[in-house]
């Protein structure tokens, strides 16, 4: 009996011991550089993770947000374009909860200007941010339950010690070219290159019309044409639309923001003609709310590029109906930076309007 409690009390012990030396370890590299900024440190495409140390460890002075219509972007893109020092921060399927949240965070921490891509999907009724599953607000706010979960986290330890083995010279190379095909995040060496595009990609193979006329015959057939206006309820949309954007925005007068209306494809618009006129409605309904809105406060620059037909009308920019190619990403930013398409104050629905206009009379291409 005796001999059983040792056994028990030195694995007890011995447990303590690992999980001991597995925080400190995640301490001691911090892959997430949560405590210290790094220049060895290695980068993952895990935006709702990876941005809680970007904003501690970047020097930035404008936080770039938005959705996978704004993850491709390269900073470096951005810096160049825009004359800023930016901090990407956007993250595939977000709402406006967490969009907000982490933006709130990047301004705490020295952003002086937002660019803001925002589309109306993220505005559909989610989760609360204090009790979202994809997000940690503990770790964004640097708290005891946040430091500990990243301390004690099982999945750090394994980054943790992959990069202690990176940093060792003899396996550096090998290892870095061996990461982005082993089980680790932390696999990119270049904050430049969190969720872009290689530079050698291959555009014309994923952005074509075949490709969006495809994905506009699927989305539109009987079967799944219900889904285009899966979660759309428009007081719900405008209420958080309020709350998240308004609400950030009249919190940091001292913050400019640009925001703009991505260009999707003329066939987004058309889809939901055809196969979902209610929600084409609250669609157009809402981002005339939000253009009325944001146009009368004195911090926000609303730049609207859907209505530009000889971008939105050529189906070789897009990878689906929403998906705009890198090749527009360029444009983007040359847009933002000259103010071409920035929303008048004082007609601050034209360019909805024009936009109404071309999906009413626009017809597909025939084969």
């Amino acid at each position: 009996m005796r001999g059983a409690f040792t056994y028990l009390r030195r694995l007890l012990l011995a447990s303590i011991v690992c999980v001991l030396g597995a925080a400190a370890l995640t301490y001691a590299v911090d892959p997430l550089q949560l405590f210290r900024s790094s220049p060895r440190a290695f980068y993952s495409d895990d935006t709702r993770v990876q941005n809680a140390g970007l904003i501690r460890s970047q020097p930035f002075d404008t936080a770039f947000m938005g959705t996978s219509l704004a993850i491709h972007f390269r900073q470096s893109d951005i810096d160049r374009a825009l004359d800023v020092h930016s901090l990407k921060l956007a993250m595939t399927g977000s709402n406006s909860r967490q969009q907000a949240f982490v933006l709130e965070r990047a301004i705490a921490h020295g952003a002086k200007r937002v660019i803001w891509e925002m589309d109306d999907f993220i505005f559909v009724d989610a989760a609360d941010i204090e009790t979202d599953p994809y997000l940690s607000v503990d770790l964004y706010r640097g708290t005891a339950k946040g430091i500990a979960s990243y301390l004690f986290s099982a999945a750090m330890a394994k980054e943790s010690l992959f990069t202690l083995l990176r940093s060792v010279p003899p396996l550096r190379q090998p290892l870095t070219r061996a990461a982005p095909y082993l089980p680790v995040k932390f696999a990119l060496s270049d904050v430049d290159d969190i969720y872009a595009l290689p530079r050698d990609f291959d555009i014309a193979r994923d952005y074509n019309a075949t490709k969006t006329l495809a994905s506009f015959a699927y989305i539109t057939a009987p079967s799944r044409s219900r889904f285009l206006g899966e979660s759309y309820g428009f007081e719900a949309m405008v209420r958080h639309f309020e709350q998240d954007a308004v609400g950030l925005i009249a919190r940091h007068p001292e913050v400019t923001f640009d925001i703009y209306f991505p260009p999707y494809s003329i066939l987004q618009f058309v889809a939901m003609r055809d196969a979902s006129p209610d929600t084409l409605k609250i669609v157009t309904d809402l981002t005339a709310v939000i253009a009325q809105r944001l146009t009368q406060l004195p911090n926000v620059r609303l730049h609207d590029f859907r209505g530009i037909k000889a971008v939105t009308h050529d189906l070789n920019n897009y990878g689906d109906v929403i998906h705009h190619s890198p090749v527009v990403d360029a444009m983007v930013l040359k847009w933002l930076a000259g103010g071409e398409y920035r929303v008048d104050p004082k007609t601050p629905t034209a360019s909805l309007e024009q936009l109404k206009a071309q999906v009413e009379v626009y017809r597909l291409p025939k084969p």
